[in-house]
């Protein structure tokens, strides 16, 4: 009897314990749980919003004062000589010392400065509001990108197990090729094609199995694992799609809430609050100083041997800048121009996101159309092969034959796969672009 090549047999018995060991199931919500979770660029895109919201005080705004304690010793050693006027004798003084310690508590105010303040906190409360919306927008794309890869898991899965059913079909057209060798009716040409055949069908499922180990692998670097060779079986066993989605809902949607939008049309409003602070240059501004002072003397010679001064000090400032080279002028009309340029970059970015819609959502259609029309093909291949079988197994039908309709059926599972993989990406992005992928 006809025995497989060693080399073939090893490679699937070596396949067999990963295709067919009990392993954890796994559900898209759980590994979109776990990777919201671990997820290292989450975590970094959190700890960014995080200094944004801690960034909002009133005195990183400037609405409080700063208020200073300084203090200060020194040592002074001196000699002099005194001419009076009136030309009597000279007076000299030699080695005379002082020792001062001073102690101070100063406070700085600018209680007005053009609402510069009040624009700083708007600006500040605005600049959360952008690290909220990176961390959303992360969220989103990452819930995408994780949930496009559990469906191509799946997908690599389904392709395996389609793979493994090939093997088995051409083990069995050895197993007749070889019985109808051995009593003569078939020859030689016809055992080494399905020799040829077998082994293609092997080698194209180990293949498969490398492609789908490195699917699993990124899962679990997606998820944040410790273990990125982690073993886990996908829950789905089809890949399923909502058919249903309505556009003039994902479209008004993608219009009020899609992150890329408010982003710009957060930058647009960044820009309009740089321009009122440039604006605060054209009001006076009005500053409060005020301290506490200590200040002792030691001296080692003189009629006074020991001072000391202490006592508060408050001082205001009101100032206005009248002329600085017609700065100012300058900048602000730059500030303005930047206000256009974000109006047409908030417009650019409506029109670029009504094109992707419009596209994403033709090829969203097309492909459930592609996949109704590929499992139509299905049932037929499956119709073929099996007829061609029947016929093959009374001897009507040559290998070759039969070949083409086991090839004709891998390749309609394949294409069909392919249809309902490229569905659920559109779908996904159709959801992503709207807002909707994390509630959708």
């Amino acid at each position: 009897m006809f025995r497989l090549k060693r080399s073939a047999f090893t490679a699937i018995a070596l396949l067999l314990p990963f295709l067919s060991n009990a392993q954890t199931v796994i559900d898209l919500n759980e590994v979109i749980r776990v990777g919201l979770e671990n997820n290292y660029d989450l975590k970094i895109s959190r700890n960014e919003q995080q200094i944004s919201d801690n960034n909002v005080t009133p005195g990183n705004a400037g609405f409080l004062p700063s208020v200073g304690l300084n203090s200060g010793y020194s040592v002074r050693q001196s000699n002099s000589d005194q001419f009076p006027a009136d030309g009597s004798e000279t007076v000299s003084t030699r080695n005379s010392g002082t020792q001062t310690l001073d102690a101070g508590l100063n406070l700085n105010w600018t209680i007005f400065e053009g609402f510069k303040v009040q624009t700083n906190y708007k600006r500040l409360q605005e600049l959360r509001s952008v690290g909220e919306l990176n961390t959303r927008l992360a969220v989103e794309n990452f819930i995408a990108d994780i949930s496009a890869e559990y469906y191509n898991y799946v997908r690599q899965t389904l392709q395996m197990r389609n793979l493994r059913q090939a093997v088995n079909l051409s083990r069995e057209r050895l197993r007749i090729v070889e019985a109808r060798y051995q009593i003569g009716s078939l020859s030689r040409l016809d055992l080494q094609q399905a020799r040829v055949d077998f082994n293609t069908d092997s080698s194209q499922l180990i293949q498969q199995y490398e492609v789908l180990h490195s699917s699993r692998i990124r899962l679990n670097e997606m998820m944040g694992t410790d273990n990125v060779e982690q073993q886990f079986m996908a829950a789905d066993t089809t890949i399923s799609f909502n058919p249903m989605l309505s556009k003039s809902e994902l479209f008004d949607n993608m219009m009020k809430v899609n992150a890329v939008l408010l982003l710009t049309e957060k930058n647009k409003l960044l820009s309009e609050l740089d321009l009122k602070t440039l604006q605060s240059r054209n009001y006076p501004y009005l500053r409060l100083n005020g301290g506490y002072g200590f200040t002792h003397f030691d001296y080692n010679k003189g009629s006074l041997s020991k001072q000391r001064n202490w006592g508060p000090s408050v001082g205001v400032t009101l100032g206005f800048d009248i002329f600085d080279g017609f700065n100012r002028s300058r900048e602000q009309k730059n500030a303005r121009i930047r206000i256009s340029s974000r109006e047409l970059l908030v417009e650019r970015q409506k029109l670029m996101l009504q094109s992707d819609f419009a596209n994403m959502w033709l090829a969203y259609q097309n492909n459930i159309l592609l996949t109704n029309l590929e499992k139509e093909s299905l049932e037929n291949a499956q119709i073929n092969y099996e007829i061609a079988m029947d016929r093959y197994k009374l001897g009507d039908l040559s290998g070759i034959l039969l070949r083409e309709a086991q090839v004709g059926l891998l390749q309609a599972e394949q294409r069909l796969l392919t249809a309902q993989y490229n569905t659920k990406l559109y779908e996904i992005s159709l959801l992503q672009i709207s807002g909707k992928i994390v509630g959708g």
